[in-house]
């Protein structure tokens, strides 16, 4: 009809326009939901990030992969809280955790467990020598407490400490850290982001559910599957991904084949790309898995 009237602003050709956009928008929406129909996918993630061996080197590659997942975040408007960090040595983290509230965060996020690689000259080698960096990233469903997750009281051990910080008049002068001790299975959960003790025990013990919760679902996963015989353990070595700064500039993805020639853009949150190509990778492996 819109063709048919000839003119590009026409009545018809603006509702063609309108109906498009919108067709296009719920399409999206439908894919999202085909990718992300995981049993927790909608729920938010508890990201952690750790520092490989390596000294300096590793803590700064730490640092700089927090940073890329917290502007990923701020791109897709999710709220972070910071749960924990461990300053490096000299730069960088040794590790961090915190959290990524809002819909299908972990949907999204659970494509980033694994080694990260980073391959560039050291700005911390005197001799401007070439240097490959590992660290580790975790990433757990933020469950909701309606999930039940029974934790005996005995089966804890919970110790405060001074938090670490910058000096000056932020320096936290009373015990508001939270060490948390689960005896059973020997996790530790740390939090001292909030100067109230109370809300850094709460925030710790949000941790050691979600903790808890992935080891139960893994070890029915193991029962039922026995793990499959391809399946990589996180190890160094057996990395998702590398982003490479020198002597070239590329970040590629080693499960998809996906590549990206910006890695300033990568470094600083737009890892979209990668995420897509790993949901829609699963997803066909599941179609081909399933029965006929």
């Amino acid at each position: 009809m819109a063709e048919e009237e000839g003119a590009e602003d026409s009545e018809a050709a603006r509702e063609s326009q309108s109906a498009l956009v919108a067709a296009r928008a719920e399409l999206e929406r439908q894919e999202v939901e085909v990718m992300l129909g995981g049993e927790h996918d909608r729920l938010g993630a508890i990201v952690s990030i750790q520092a490989g061996a390596g000294g300096m080197e590793a803590q700064d590659w730490a640092e700089i992969l927090e940073r890329l997942y917290l502007r990923w975040a701020e791109r897709h408007h999710y709220k972070v809280e910071l749960a924990d960090v461990q300053p490096g040595e000299g730069a960088g983290i040794k590790n961090a955790t915190f959290t990524v509230e809002g819909d299908y965060a972990y949907g999204y996020l659970k494509a980033e467990a694994g080694i990260h690689r980073l391959v560039r000259i050291s700005p911390f080698d005197a001799n401007a020598r070439r240097h490959t960096s590992f660290a580790s990233v975790f990433v757990l469903p933020a469950i909701d407490d309606k999930v039940e997750v029974i934790i005996n009281p005995a089966d804890l051990r919970v110790d405060t400490y001074r938090a670490s910080g910058a000096g000056g008049q932020h320096v936290n002068k009373t015990d508001s850290a939270v060490r948390m001790t689960h005896i059973p299975t020997n996790i530790v959960v740390c939090c001292q982001n909030e100067r109230s003790q109370h809300k850094n025990r709460a925030m710790a013990m949000k941790i050691l559910r979600a903790r808890l919760f992935e080891l139960e679902e893994r070890k029915k996963r193991e029962a039922i599957e026995q793990f499959s015989k391809d399946k990589k353990e996180i190890t160094w070595g057996s990395q998702i991904r590398s982003y490479v700064l020198q002597p070239y500039r590329m970040v590629k993805d080693h499960r998809t084949g996906v590549e990206s020639g910006n890695t300033d853009a990568v470094l600083d949150g737009a890892i979209d790309q990668f995420i897509e190509a790993y949901l829609m990778g699963v997803r066909k492996a599941g179609a081909e898995a399933a029965p006929n």
